[in-house]
C-alpha cells in the first residue's frame, strides 16, 4: 500500500529533520500505513544512529515490595497494604539478586516498587548506601516518578531535597516508569491515589536540573485515544526541549490479562510497531528509541529495530510486572545478540547512559555534567 500524498509529504518532513506537529503525529497514527510508517522511522534512526550497531543491556528488575497504597485498575503486580501477599525483601535479599546480575555480566539495576505506606526517606537511603556499598559498580535505576512523588507526601519534604537526598544516597538514575498515558483524563479514570501529569513531569524535570539522567515510559492501548498518544509524546517533547536529560523512550502496549480490565482487547503488533514508528518521527529530541521485546516477544522485538527502535533494551534478568499480567517473554543472551546480527548490526552492551561498555570503553559525553550530548532542537 502507497502513503497518500498526504501523509507522503509529512513523512517527508520528518524523516529530514524538520518537527511534527501534534496535528501531524495525529495524522501519522490515524494512517495506518506500516510500511511507509516503519520506512520513515527507519530512515530516521539510521541518521540519528549511523553507526553499524545496535545496543542492549544486562540488568535485573528488583521489586523491593508490591506494596502499594495506589489502586490502579490495568496492574496485576500490586497488593494492597494489609494483604497477606505483601512482602518486602530484606537488604540481604536485594544483595544476592545483585550479586546475580554482576556474575552474568550485569552492571546496572532497575530497583523499583509499590507505593509502601510506612516507609521513610531514610529506609530508602539506607537500602541505597547499602547496594553501594557493596557493589559500587553498579548503576541503580530506581524509584520511578510516581515513587518520588510518594515520597514527598509520606516524608511531607519538597520534591528536591528528596531527589537531592536519595542522589547523594546513591541513586544513579531515574526510570520513566508509572508514566502509562500522560493525560489526566486517562489517570483519573485508570487509577486511584496515584500522581498525576504536572507532577510525573515535574519529578522528572527536577531530576535533570540536579544533573541526572533517566528513560521517560509510555503504556498505551486501553481507554486512551490516538490523540492522547500524541498529547504524551507532546508533554514528553516539551520537557526534554528544557533540560535534555531523557535517555531513551521505551512503549509497549497493555497487558490486561488479571487485572480489572481484563474486557478491554490486548493491542497487537501492528499498533505496537505503528506507535513505535511514529515515537520516532515525533520524538525528534530523544537521542535512543528501546524496543519492548518483554510484552511483545523476539520477533517483534527485534522488527522494533525496522520501526523505529536503536536498542533492544535490556536481557532482564528477572521481571515481575509484566509477567503477573500473564506476558512471559525470556530471551538468553545469544538470542537478544542474534536478532541484532540478524539484521546486520553488531550487538554490543552498552550502560543507561548509552556509553559501550563491552568491547572498548566509549566515554560519556561531558555535557552539561553527566548529561547526554544535546541533538539539536528541531523546527
Amino acid at each position: 500500500m502507497n502513503a497518500n500524498p498526504s501523509i507522503t509529504a509529512l513523512l517527508d518532513k520528518a524523516v529530514a529533520g524538520q518537527r511534527l506537529s501534534p496535528a501531524e503525529g495525529l495524522a501519522l497514527l490515524e494512517s495506518n500505513d506500516l510500511a511507509a510508517l516503519g520506512r520513515a522511522a527507519d530512515e530516521v534512526t539510521r541518521r540519528l544512529h549511523p553507526e553499524p550497531y545496535r545496543t542492549y543491556n544486562i540488568d535485573r528488575n528488583i521489586n523491593y515490595t508490591n506494596v502499594c497504597t495506589a489502586v490502579c485498575d490495568f496492574c496485576a503486580f500490586y497488593r494492597k497494604p494489609k494483604s497477606p501477599e505483601g512482602y518486602v525483601l530484606s537488604l540481604e535479599e536485594i544483595l544476592e539478586k545483585i550479586k546475580e546480575t554482576v556474575a552474568l555480566g550485569g552492571d546496572q539495576i532497575l530497583l523499583q516498587g509499590g507505593l509502601h505506606p510506612e516507609f521513610k526517606l531514610e529506609w530508602y537511603e539506607e537500602m541505597l548506601r547499602g547496594i553501594k556499598a557493596e557493589f559500587p559498580q553498579v548503576n541503580i535505576h530506581g524509584f520511578s516518578p510516581p515513587e518520588i512523588y510518594h515520597f514527598t507526601k509520606v516524608n511531607k519534604m519538597p520534591l528536591r531535597t528528596v531527589l537531592e537526598r536519595l542522589k547523594a544516597a546513591g541513586l544513579g538514575s531515574l526510570p520513566g516508569g508509572g508514566g502509562e498515558i500522560l493525560v489526566d483524563r486517562v489517570r483519573a479514570a485508570m487509577t486511584r491515589g496515584k500522581v498525576m501529569t504536572d507532577d510525573w513531569l515535574e519529578v522528572c524535570r527536577v531530576w535533570h536540573q540536579l544533573g541526572g539522567v533517566g528513560s521517560a515510559t509510555m503504556m498505551f492501548g486501553h481507554i486512551e485515544t490516538l490523540a492522547e498518544r500524541i498529547e504524551h509524546l507532546e508533554r514528553l517533547r516539551q520537557v526534554q526541549d528544557e533540560t535534555r536529560g531523557f535517555s531513551a523512550f521505551i512503549c509497549w502496549t497493555f497487558q490486561p490479562d488479571h487485572t480489572d480490565m481484563t474486557d478491554i482487547p490486548p493491542a497487537g503488533a501492528f499498533e505496537y510497531l505503528k506507535t513505535n514508528a511514529v515515537a520516532r518521527l515525533y520524538l525528534d529530541n530523544f537521542p535512543n528509541l528501546q524496543s519492548s521485546w518483554v510484552t511483545q516477544g523476539l520477533k517483534v522485538g527485534q522488527m522494533a529495530l525496522l520501526y523505529g527502535a536503536n536498542d533492544m533494551g535490556s536481557l532482564m534478568i528477572e521481571e515481575n510486572v509484566v509477567a503477573e499480567a500473564g506476558t512471559v517473554h525470556f530471551l538468553t543472551l545469544d538470542d537478544i545478540r542474534n536478532s541484532i546480527t540478524e539484521l546486520g548490526y553488531e550487538p554490543r552492551q552498552r550502560n543507561v547512559f548509552y556509553e559501550l561498555i563491552d568491547h572498548e570503553f566509549t566515554p560519556r559525553a561531558e555535557l552539561n555534567g553527566s548529561r547526554l550530548p544535546r541533538l539539536p532542537i528541531l523546527s
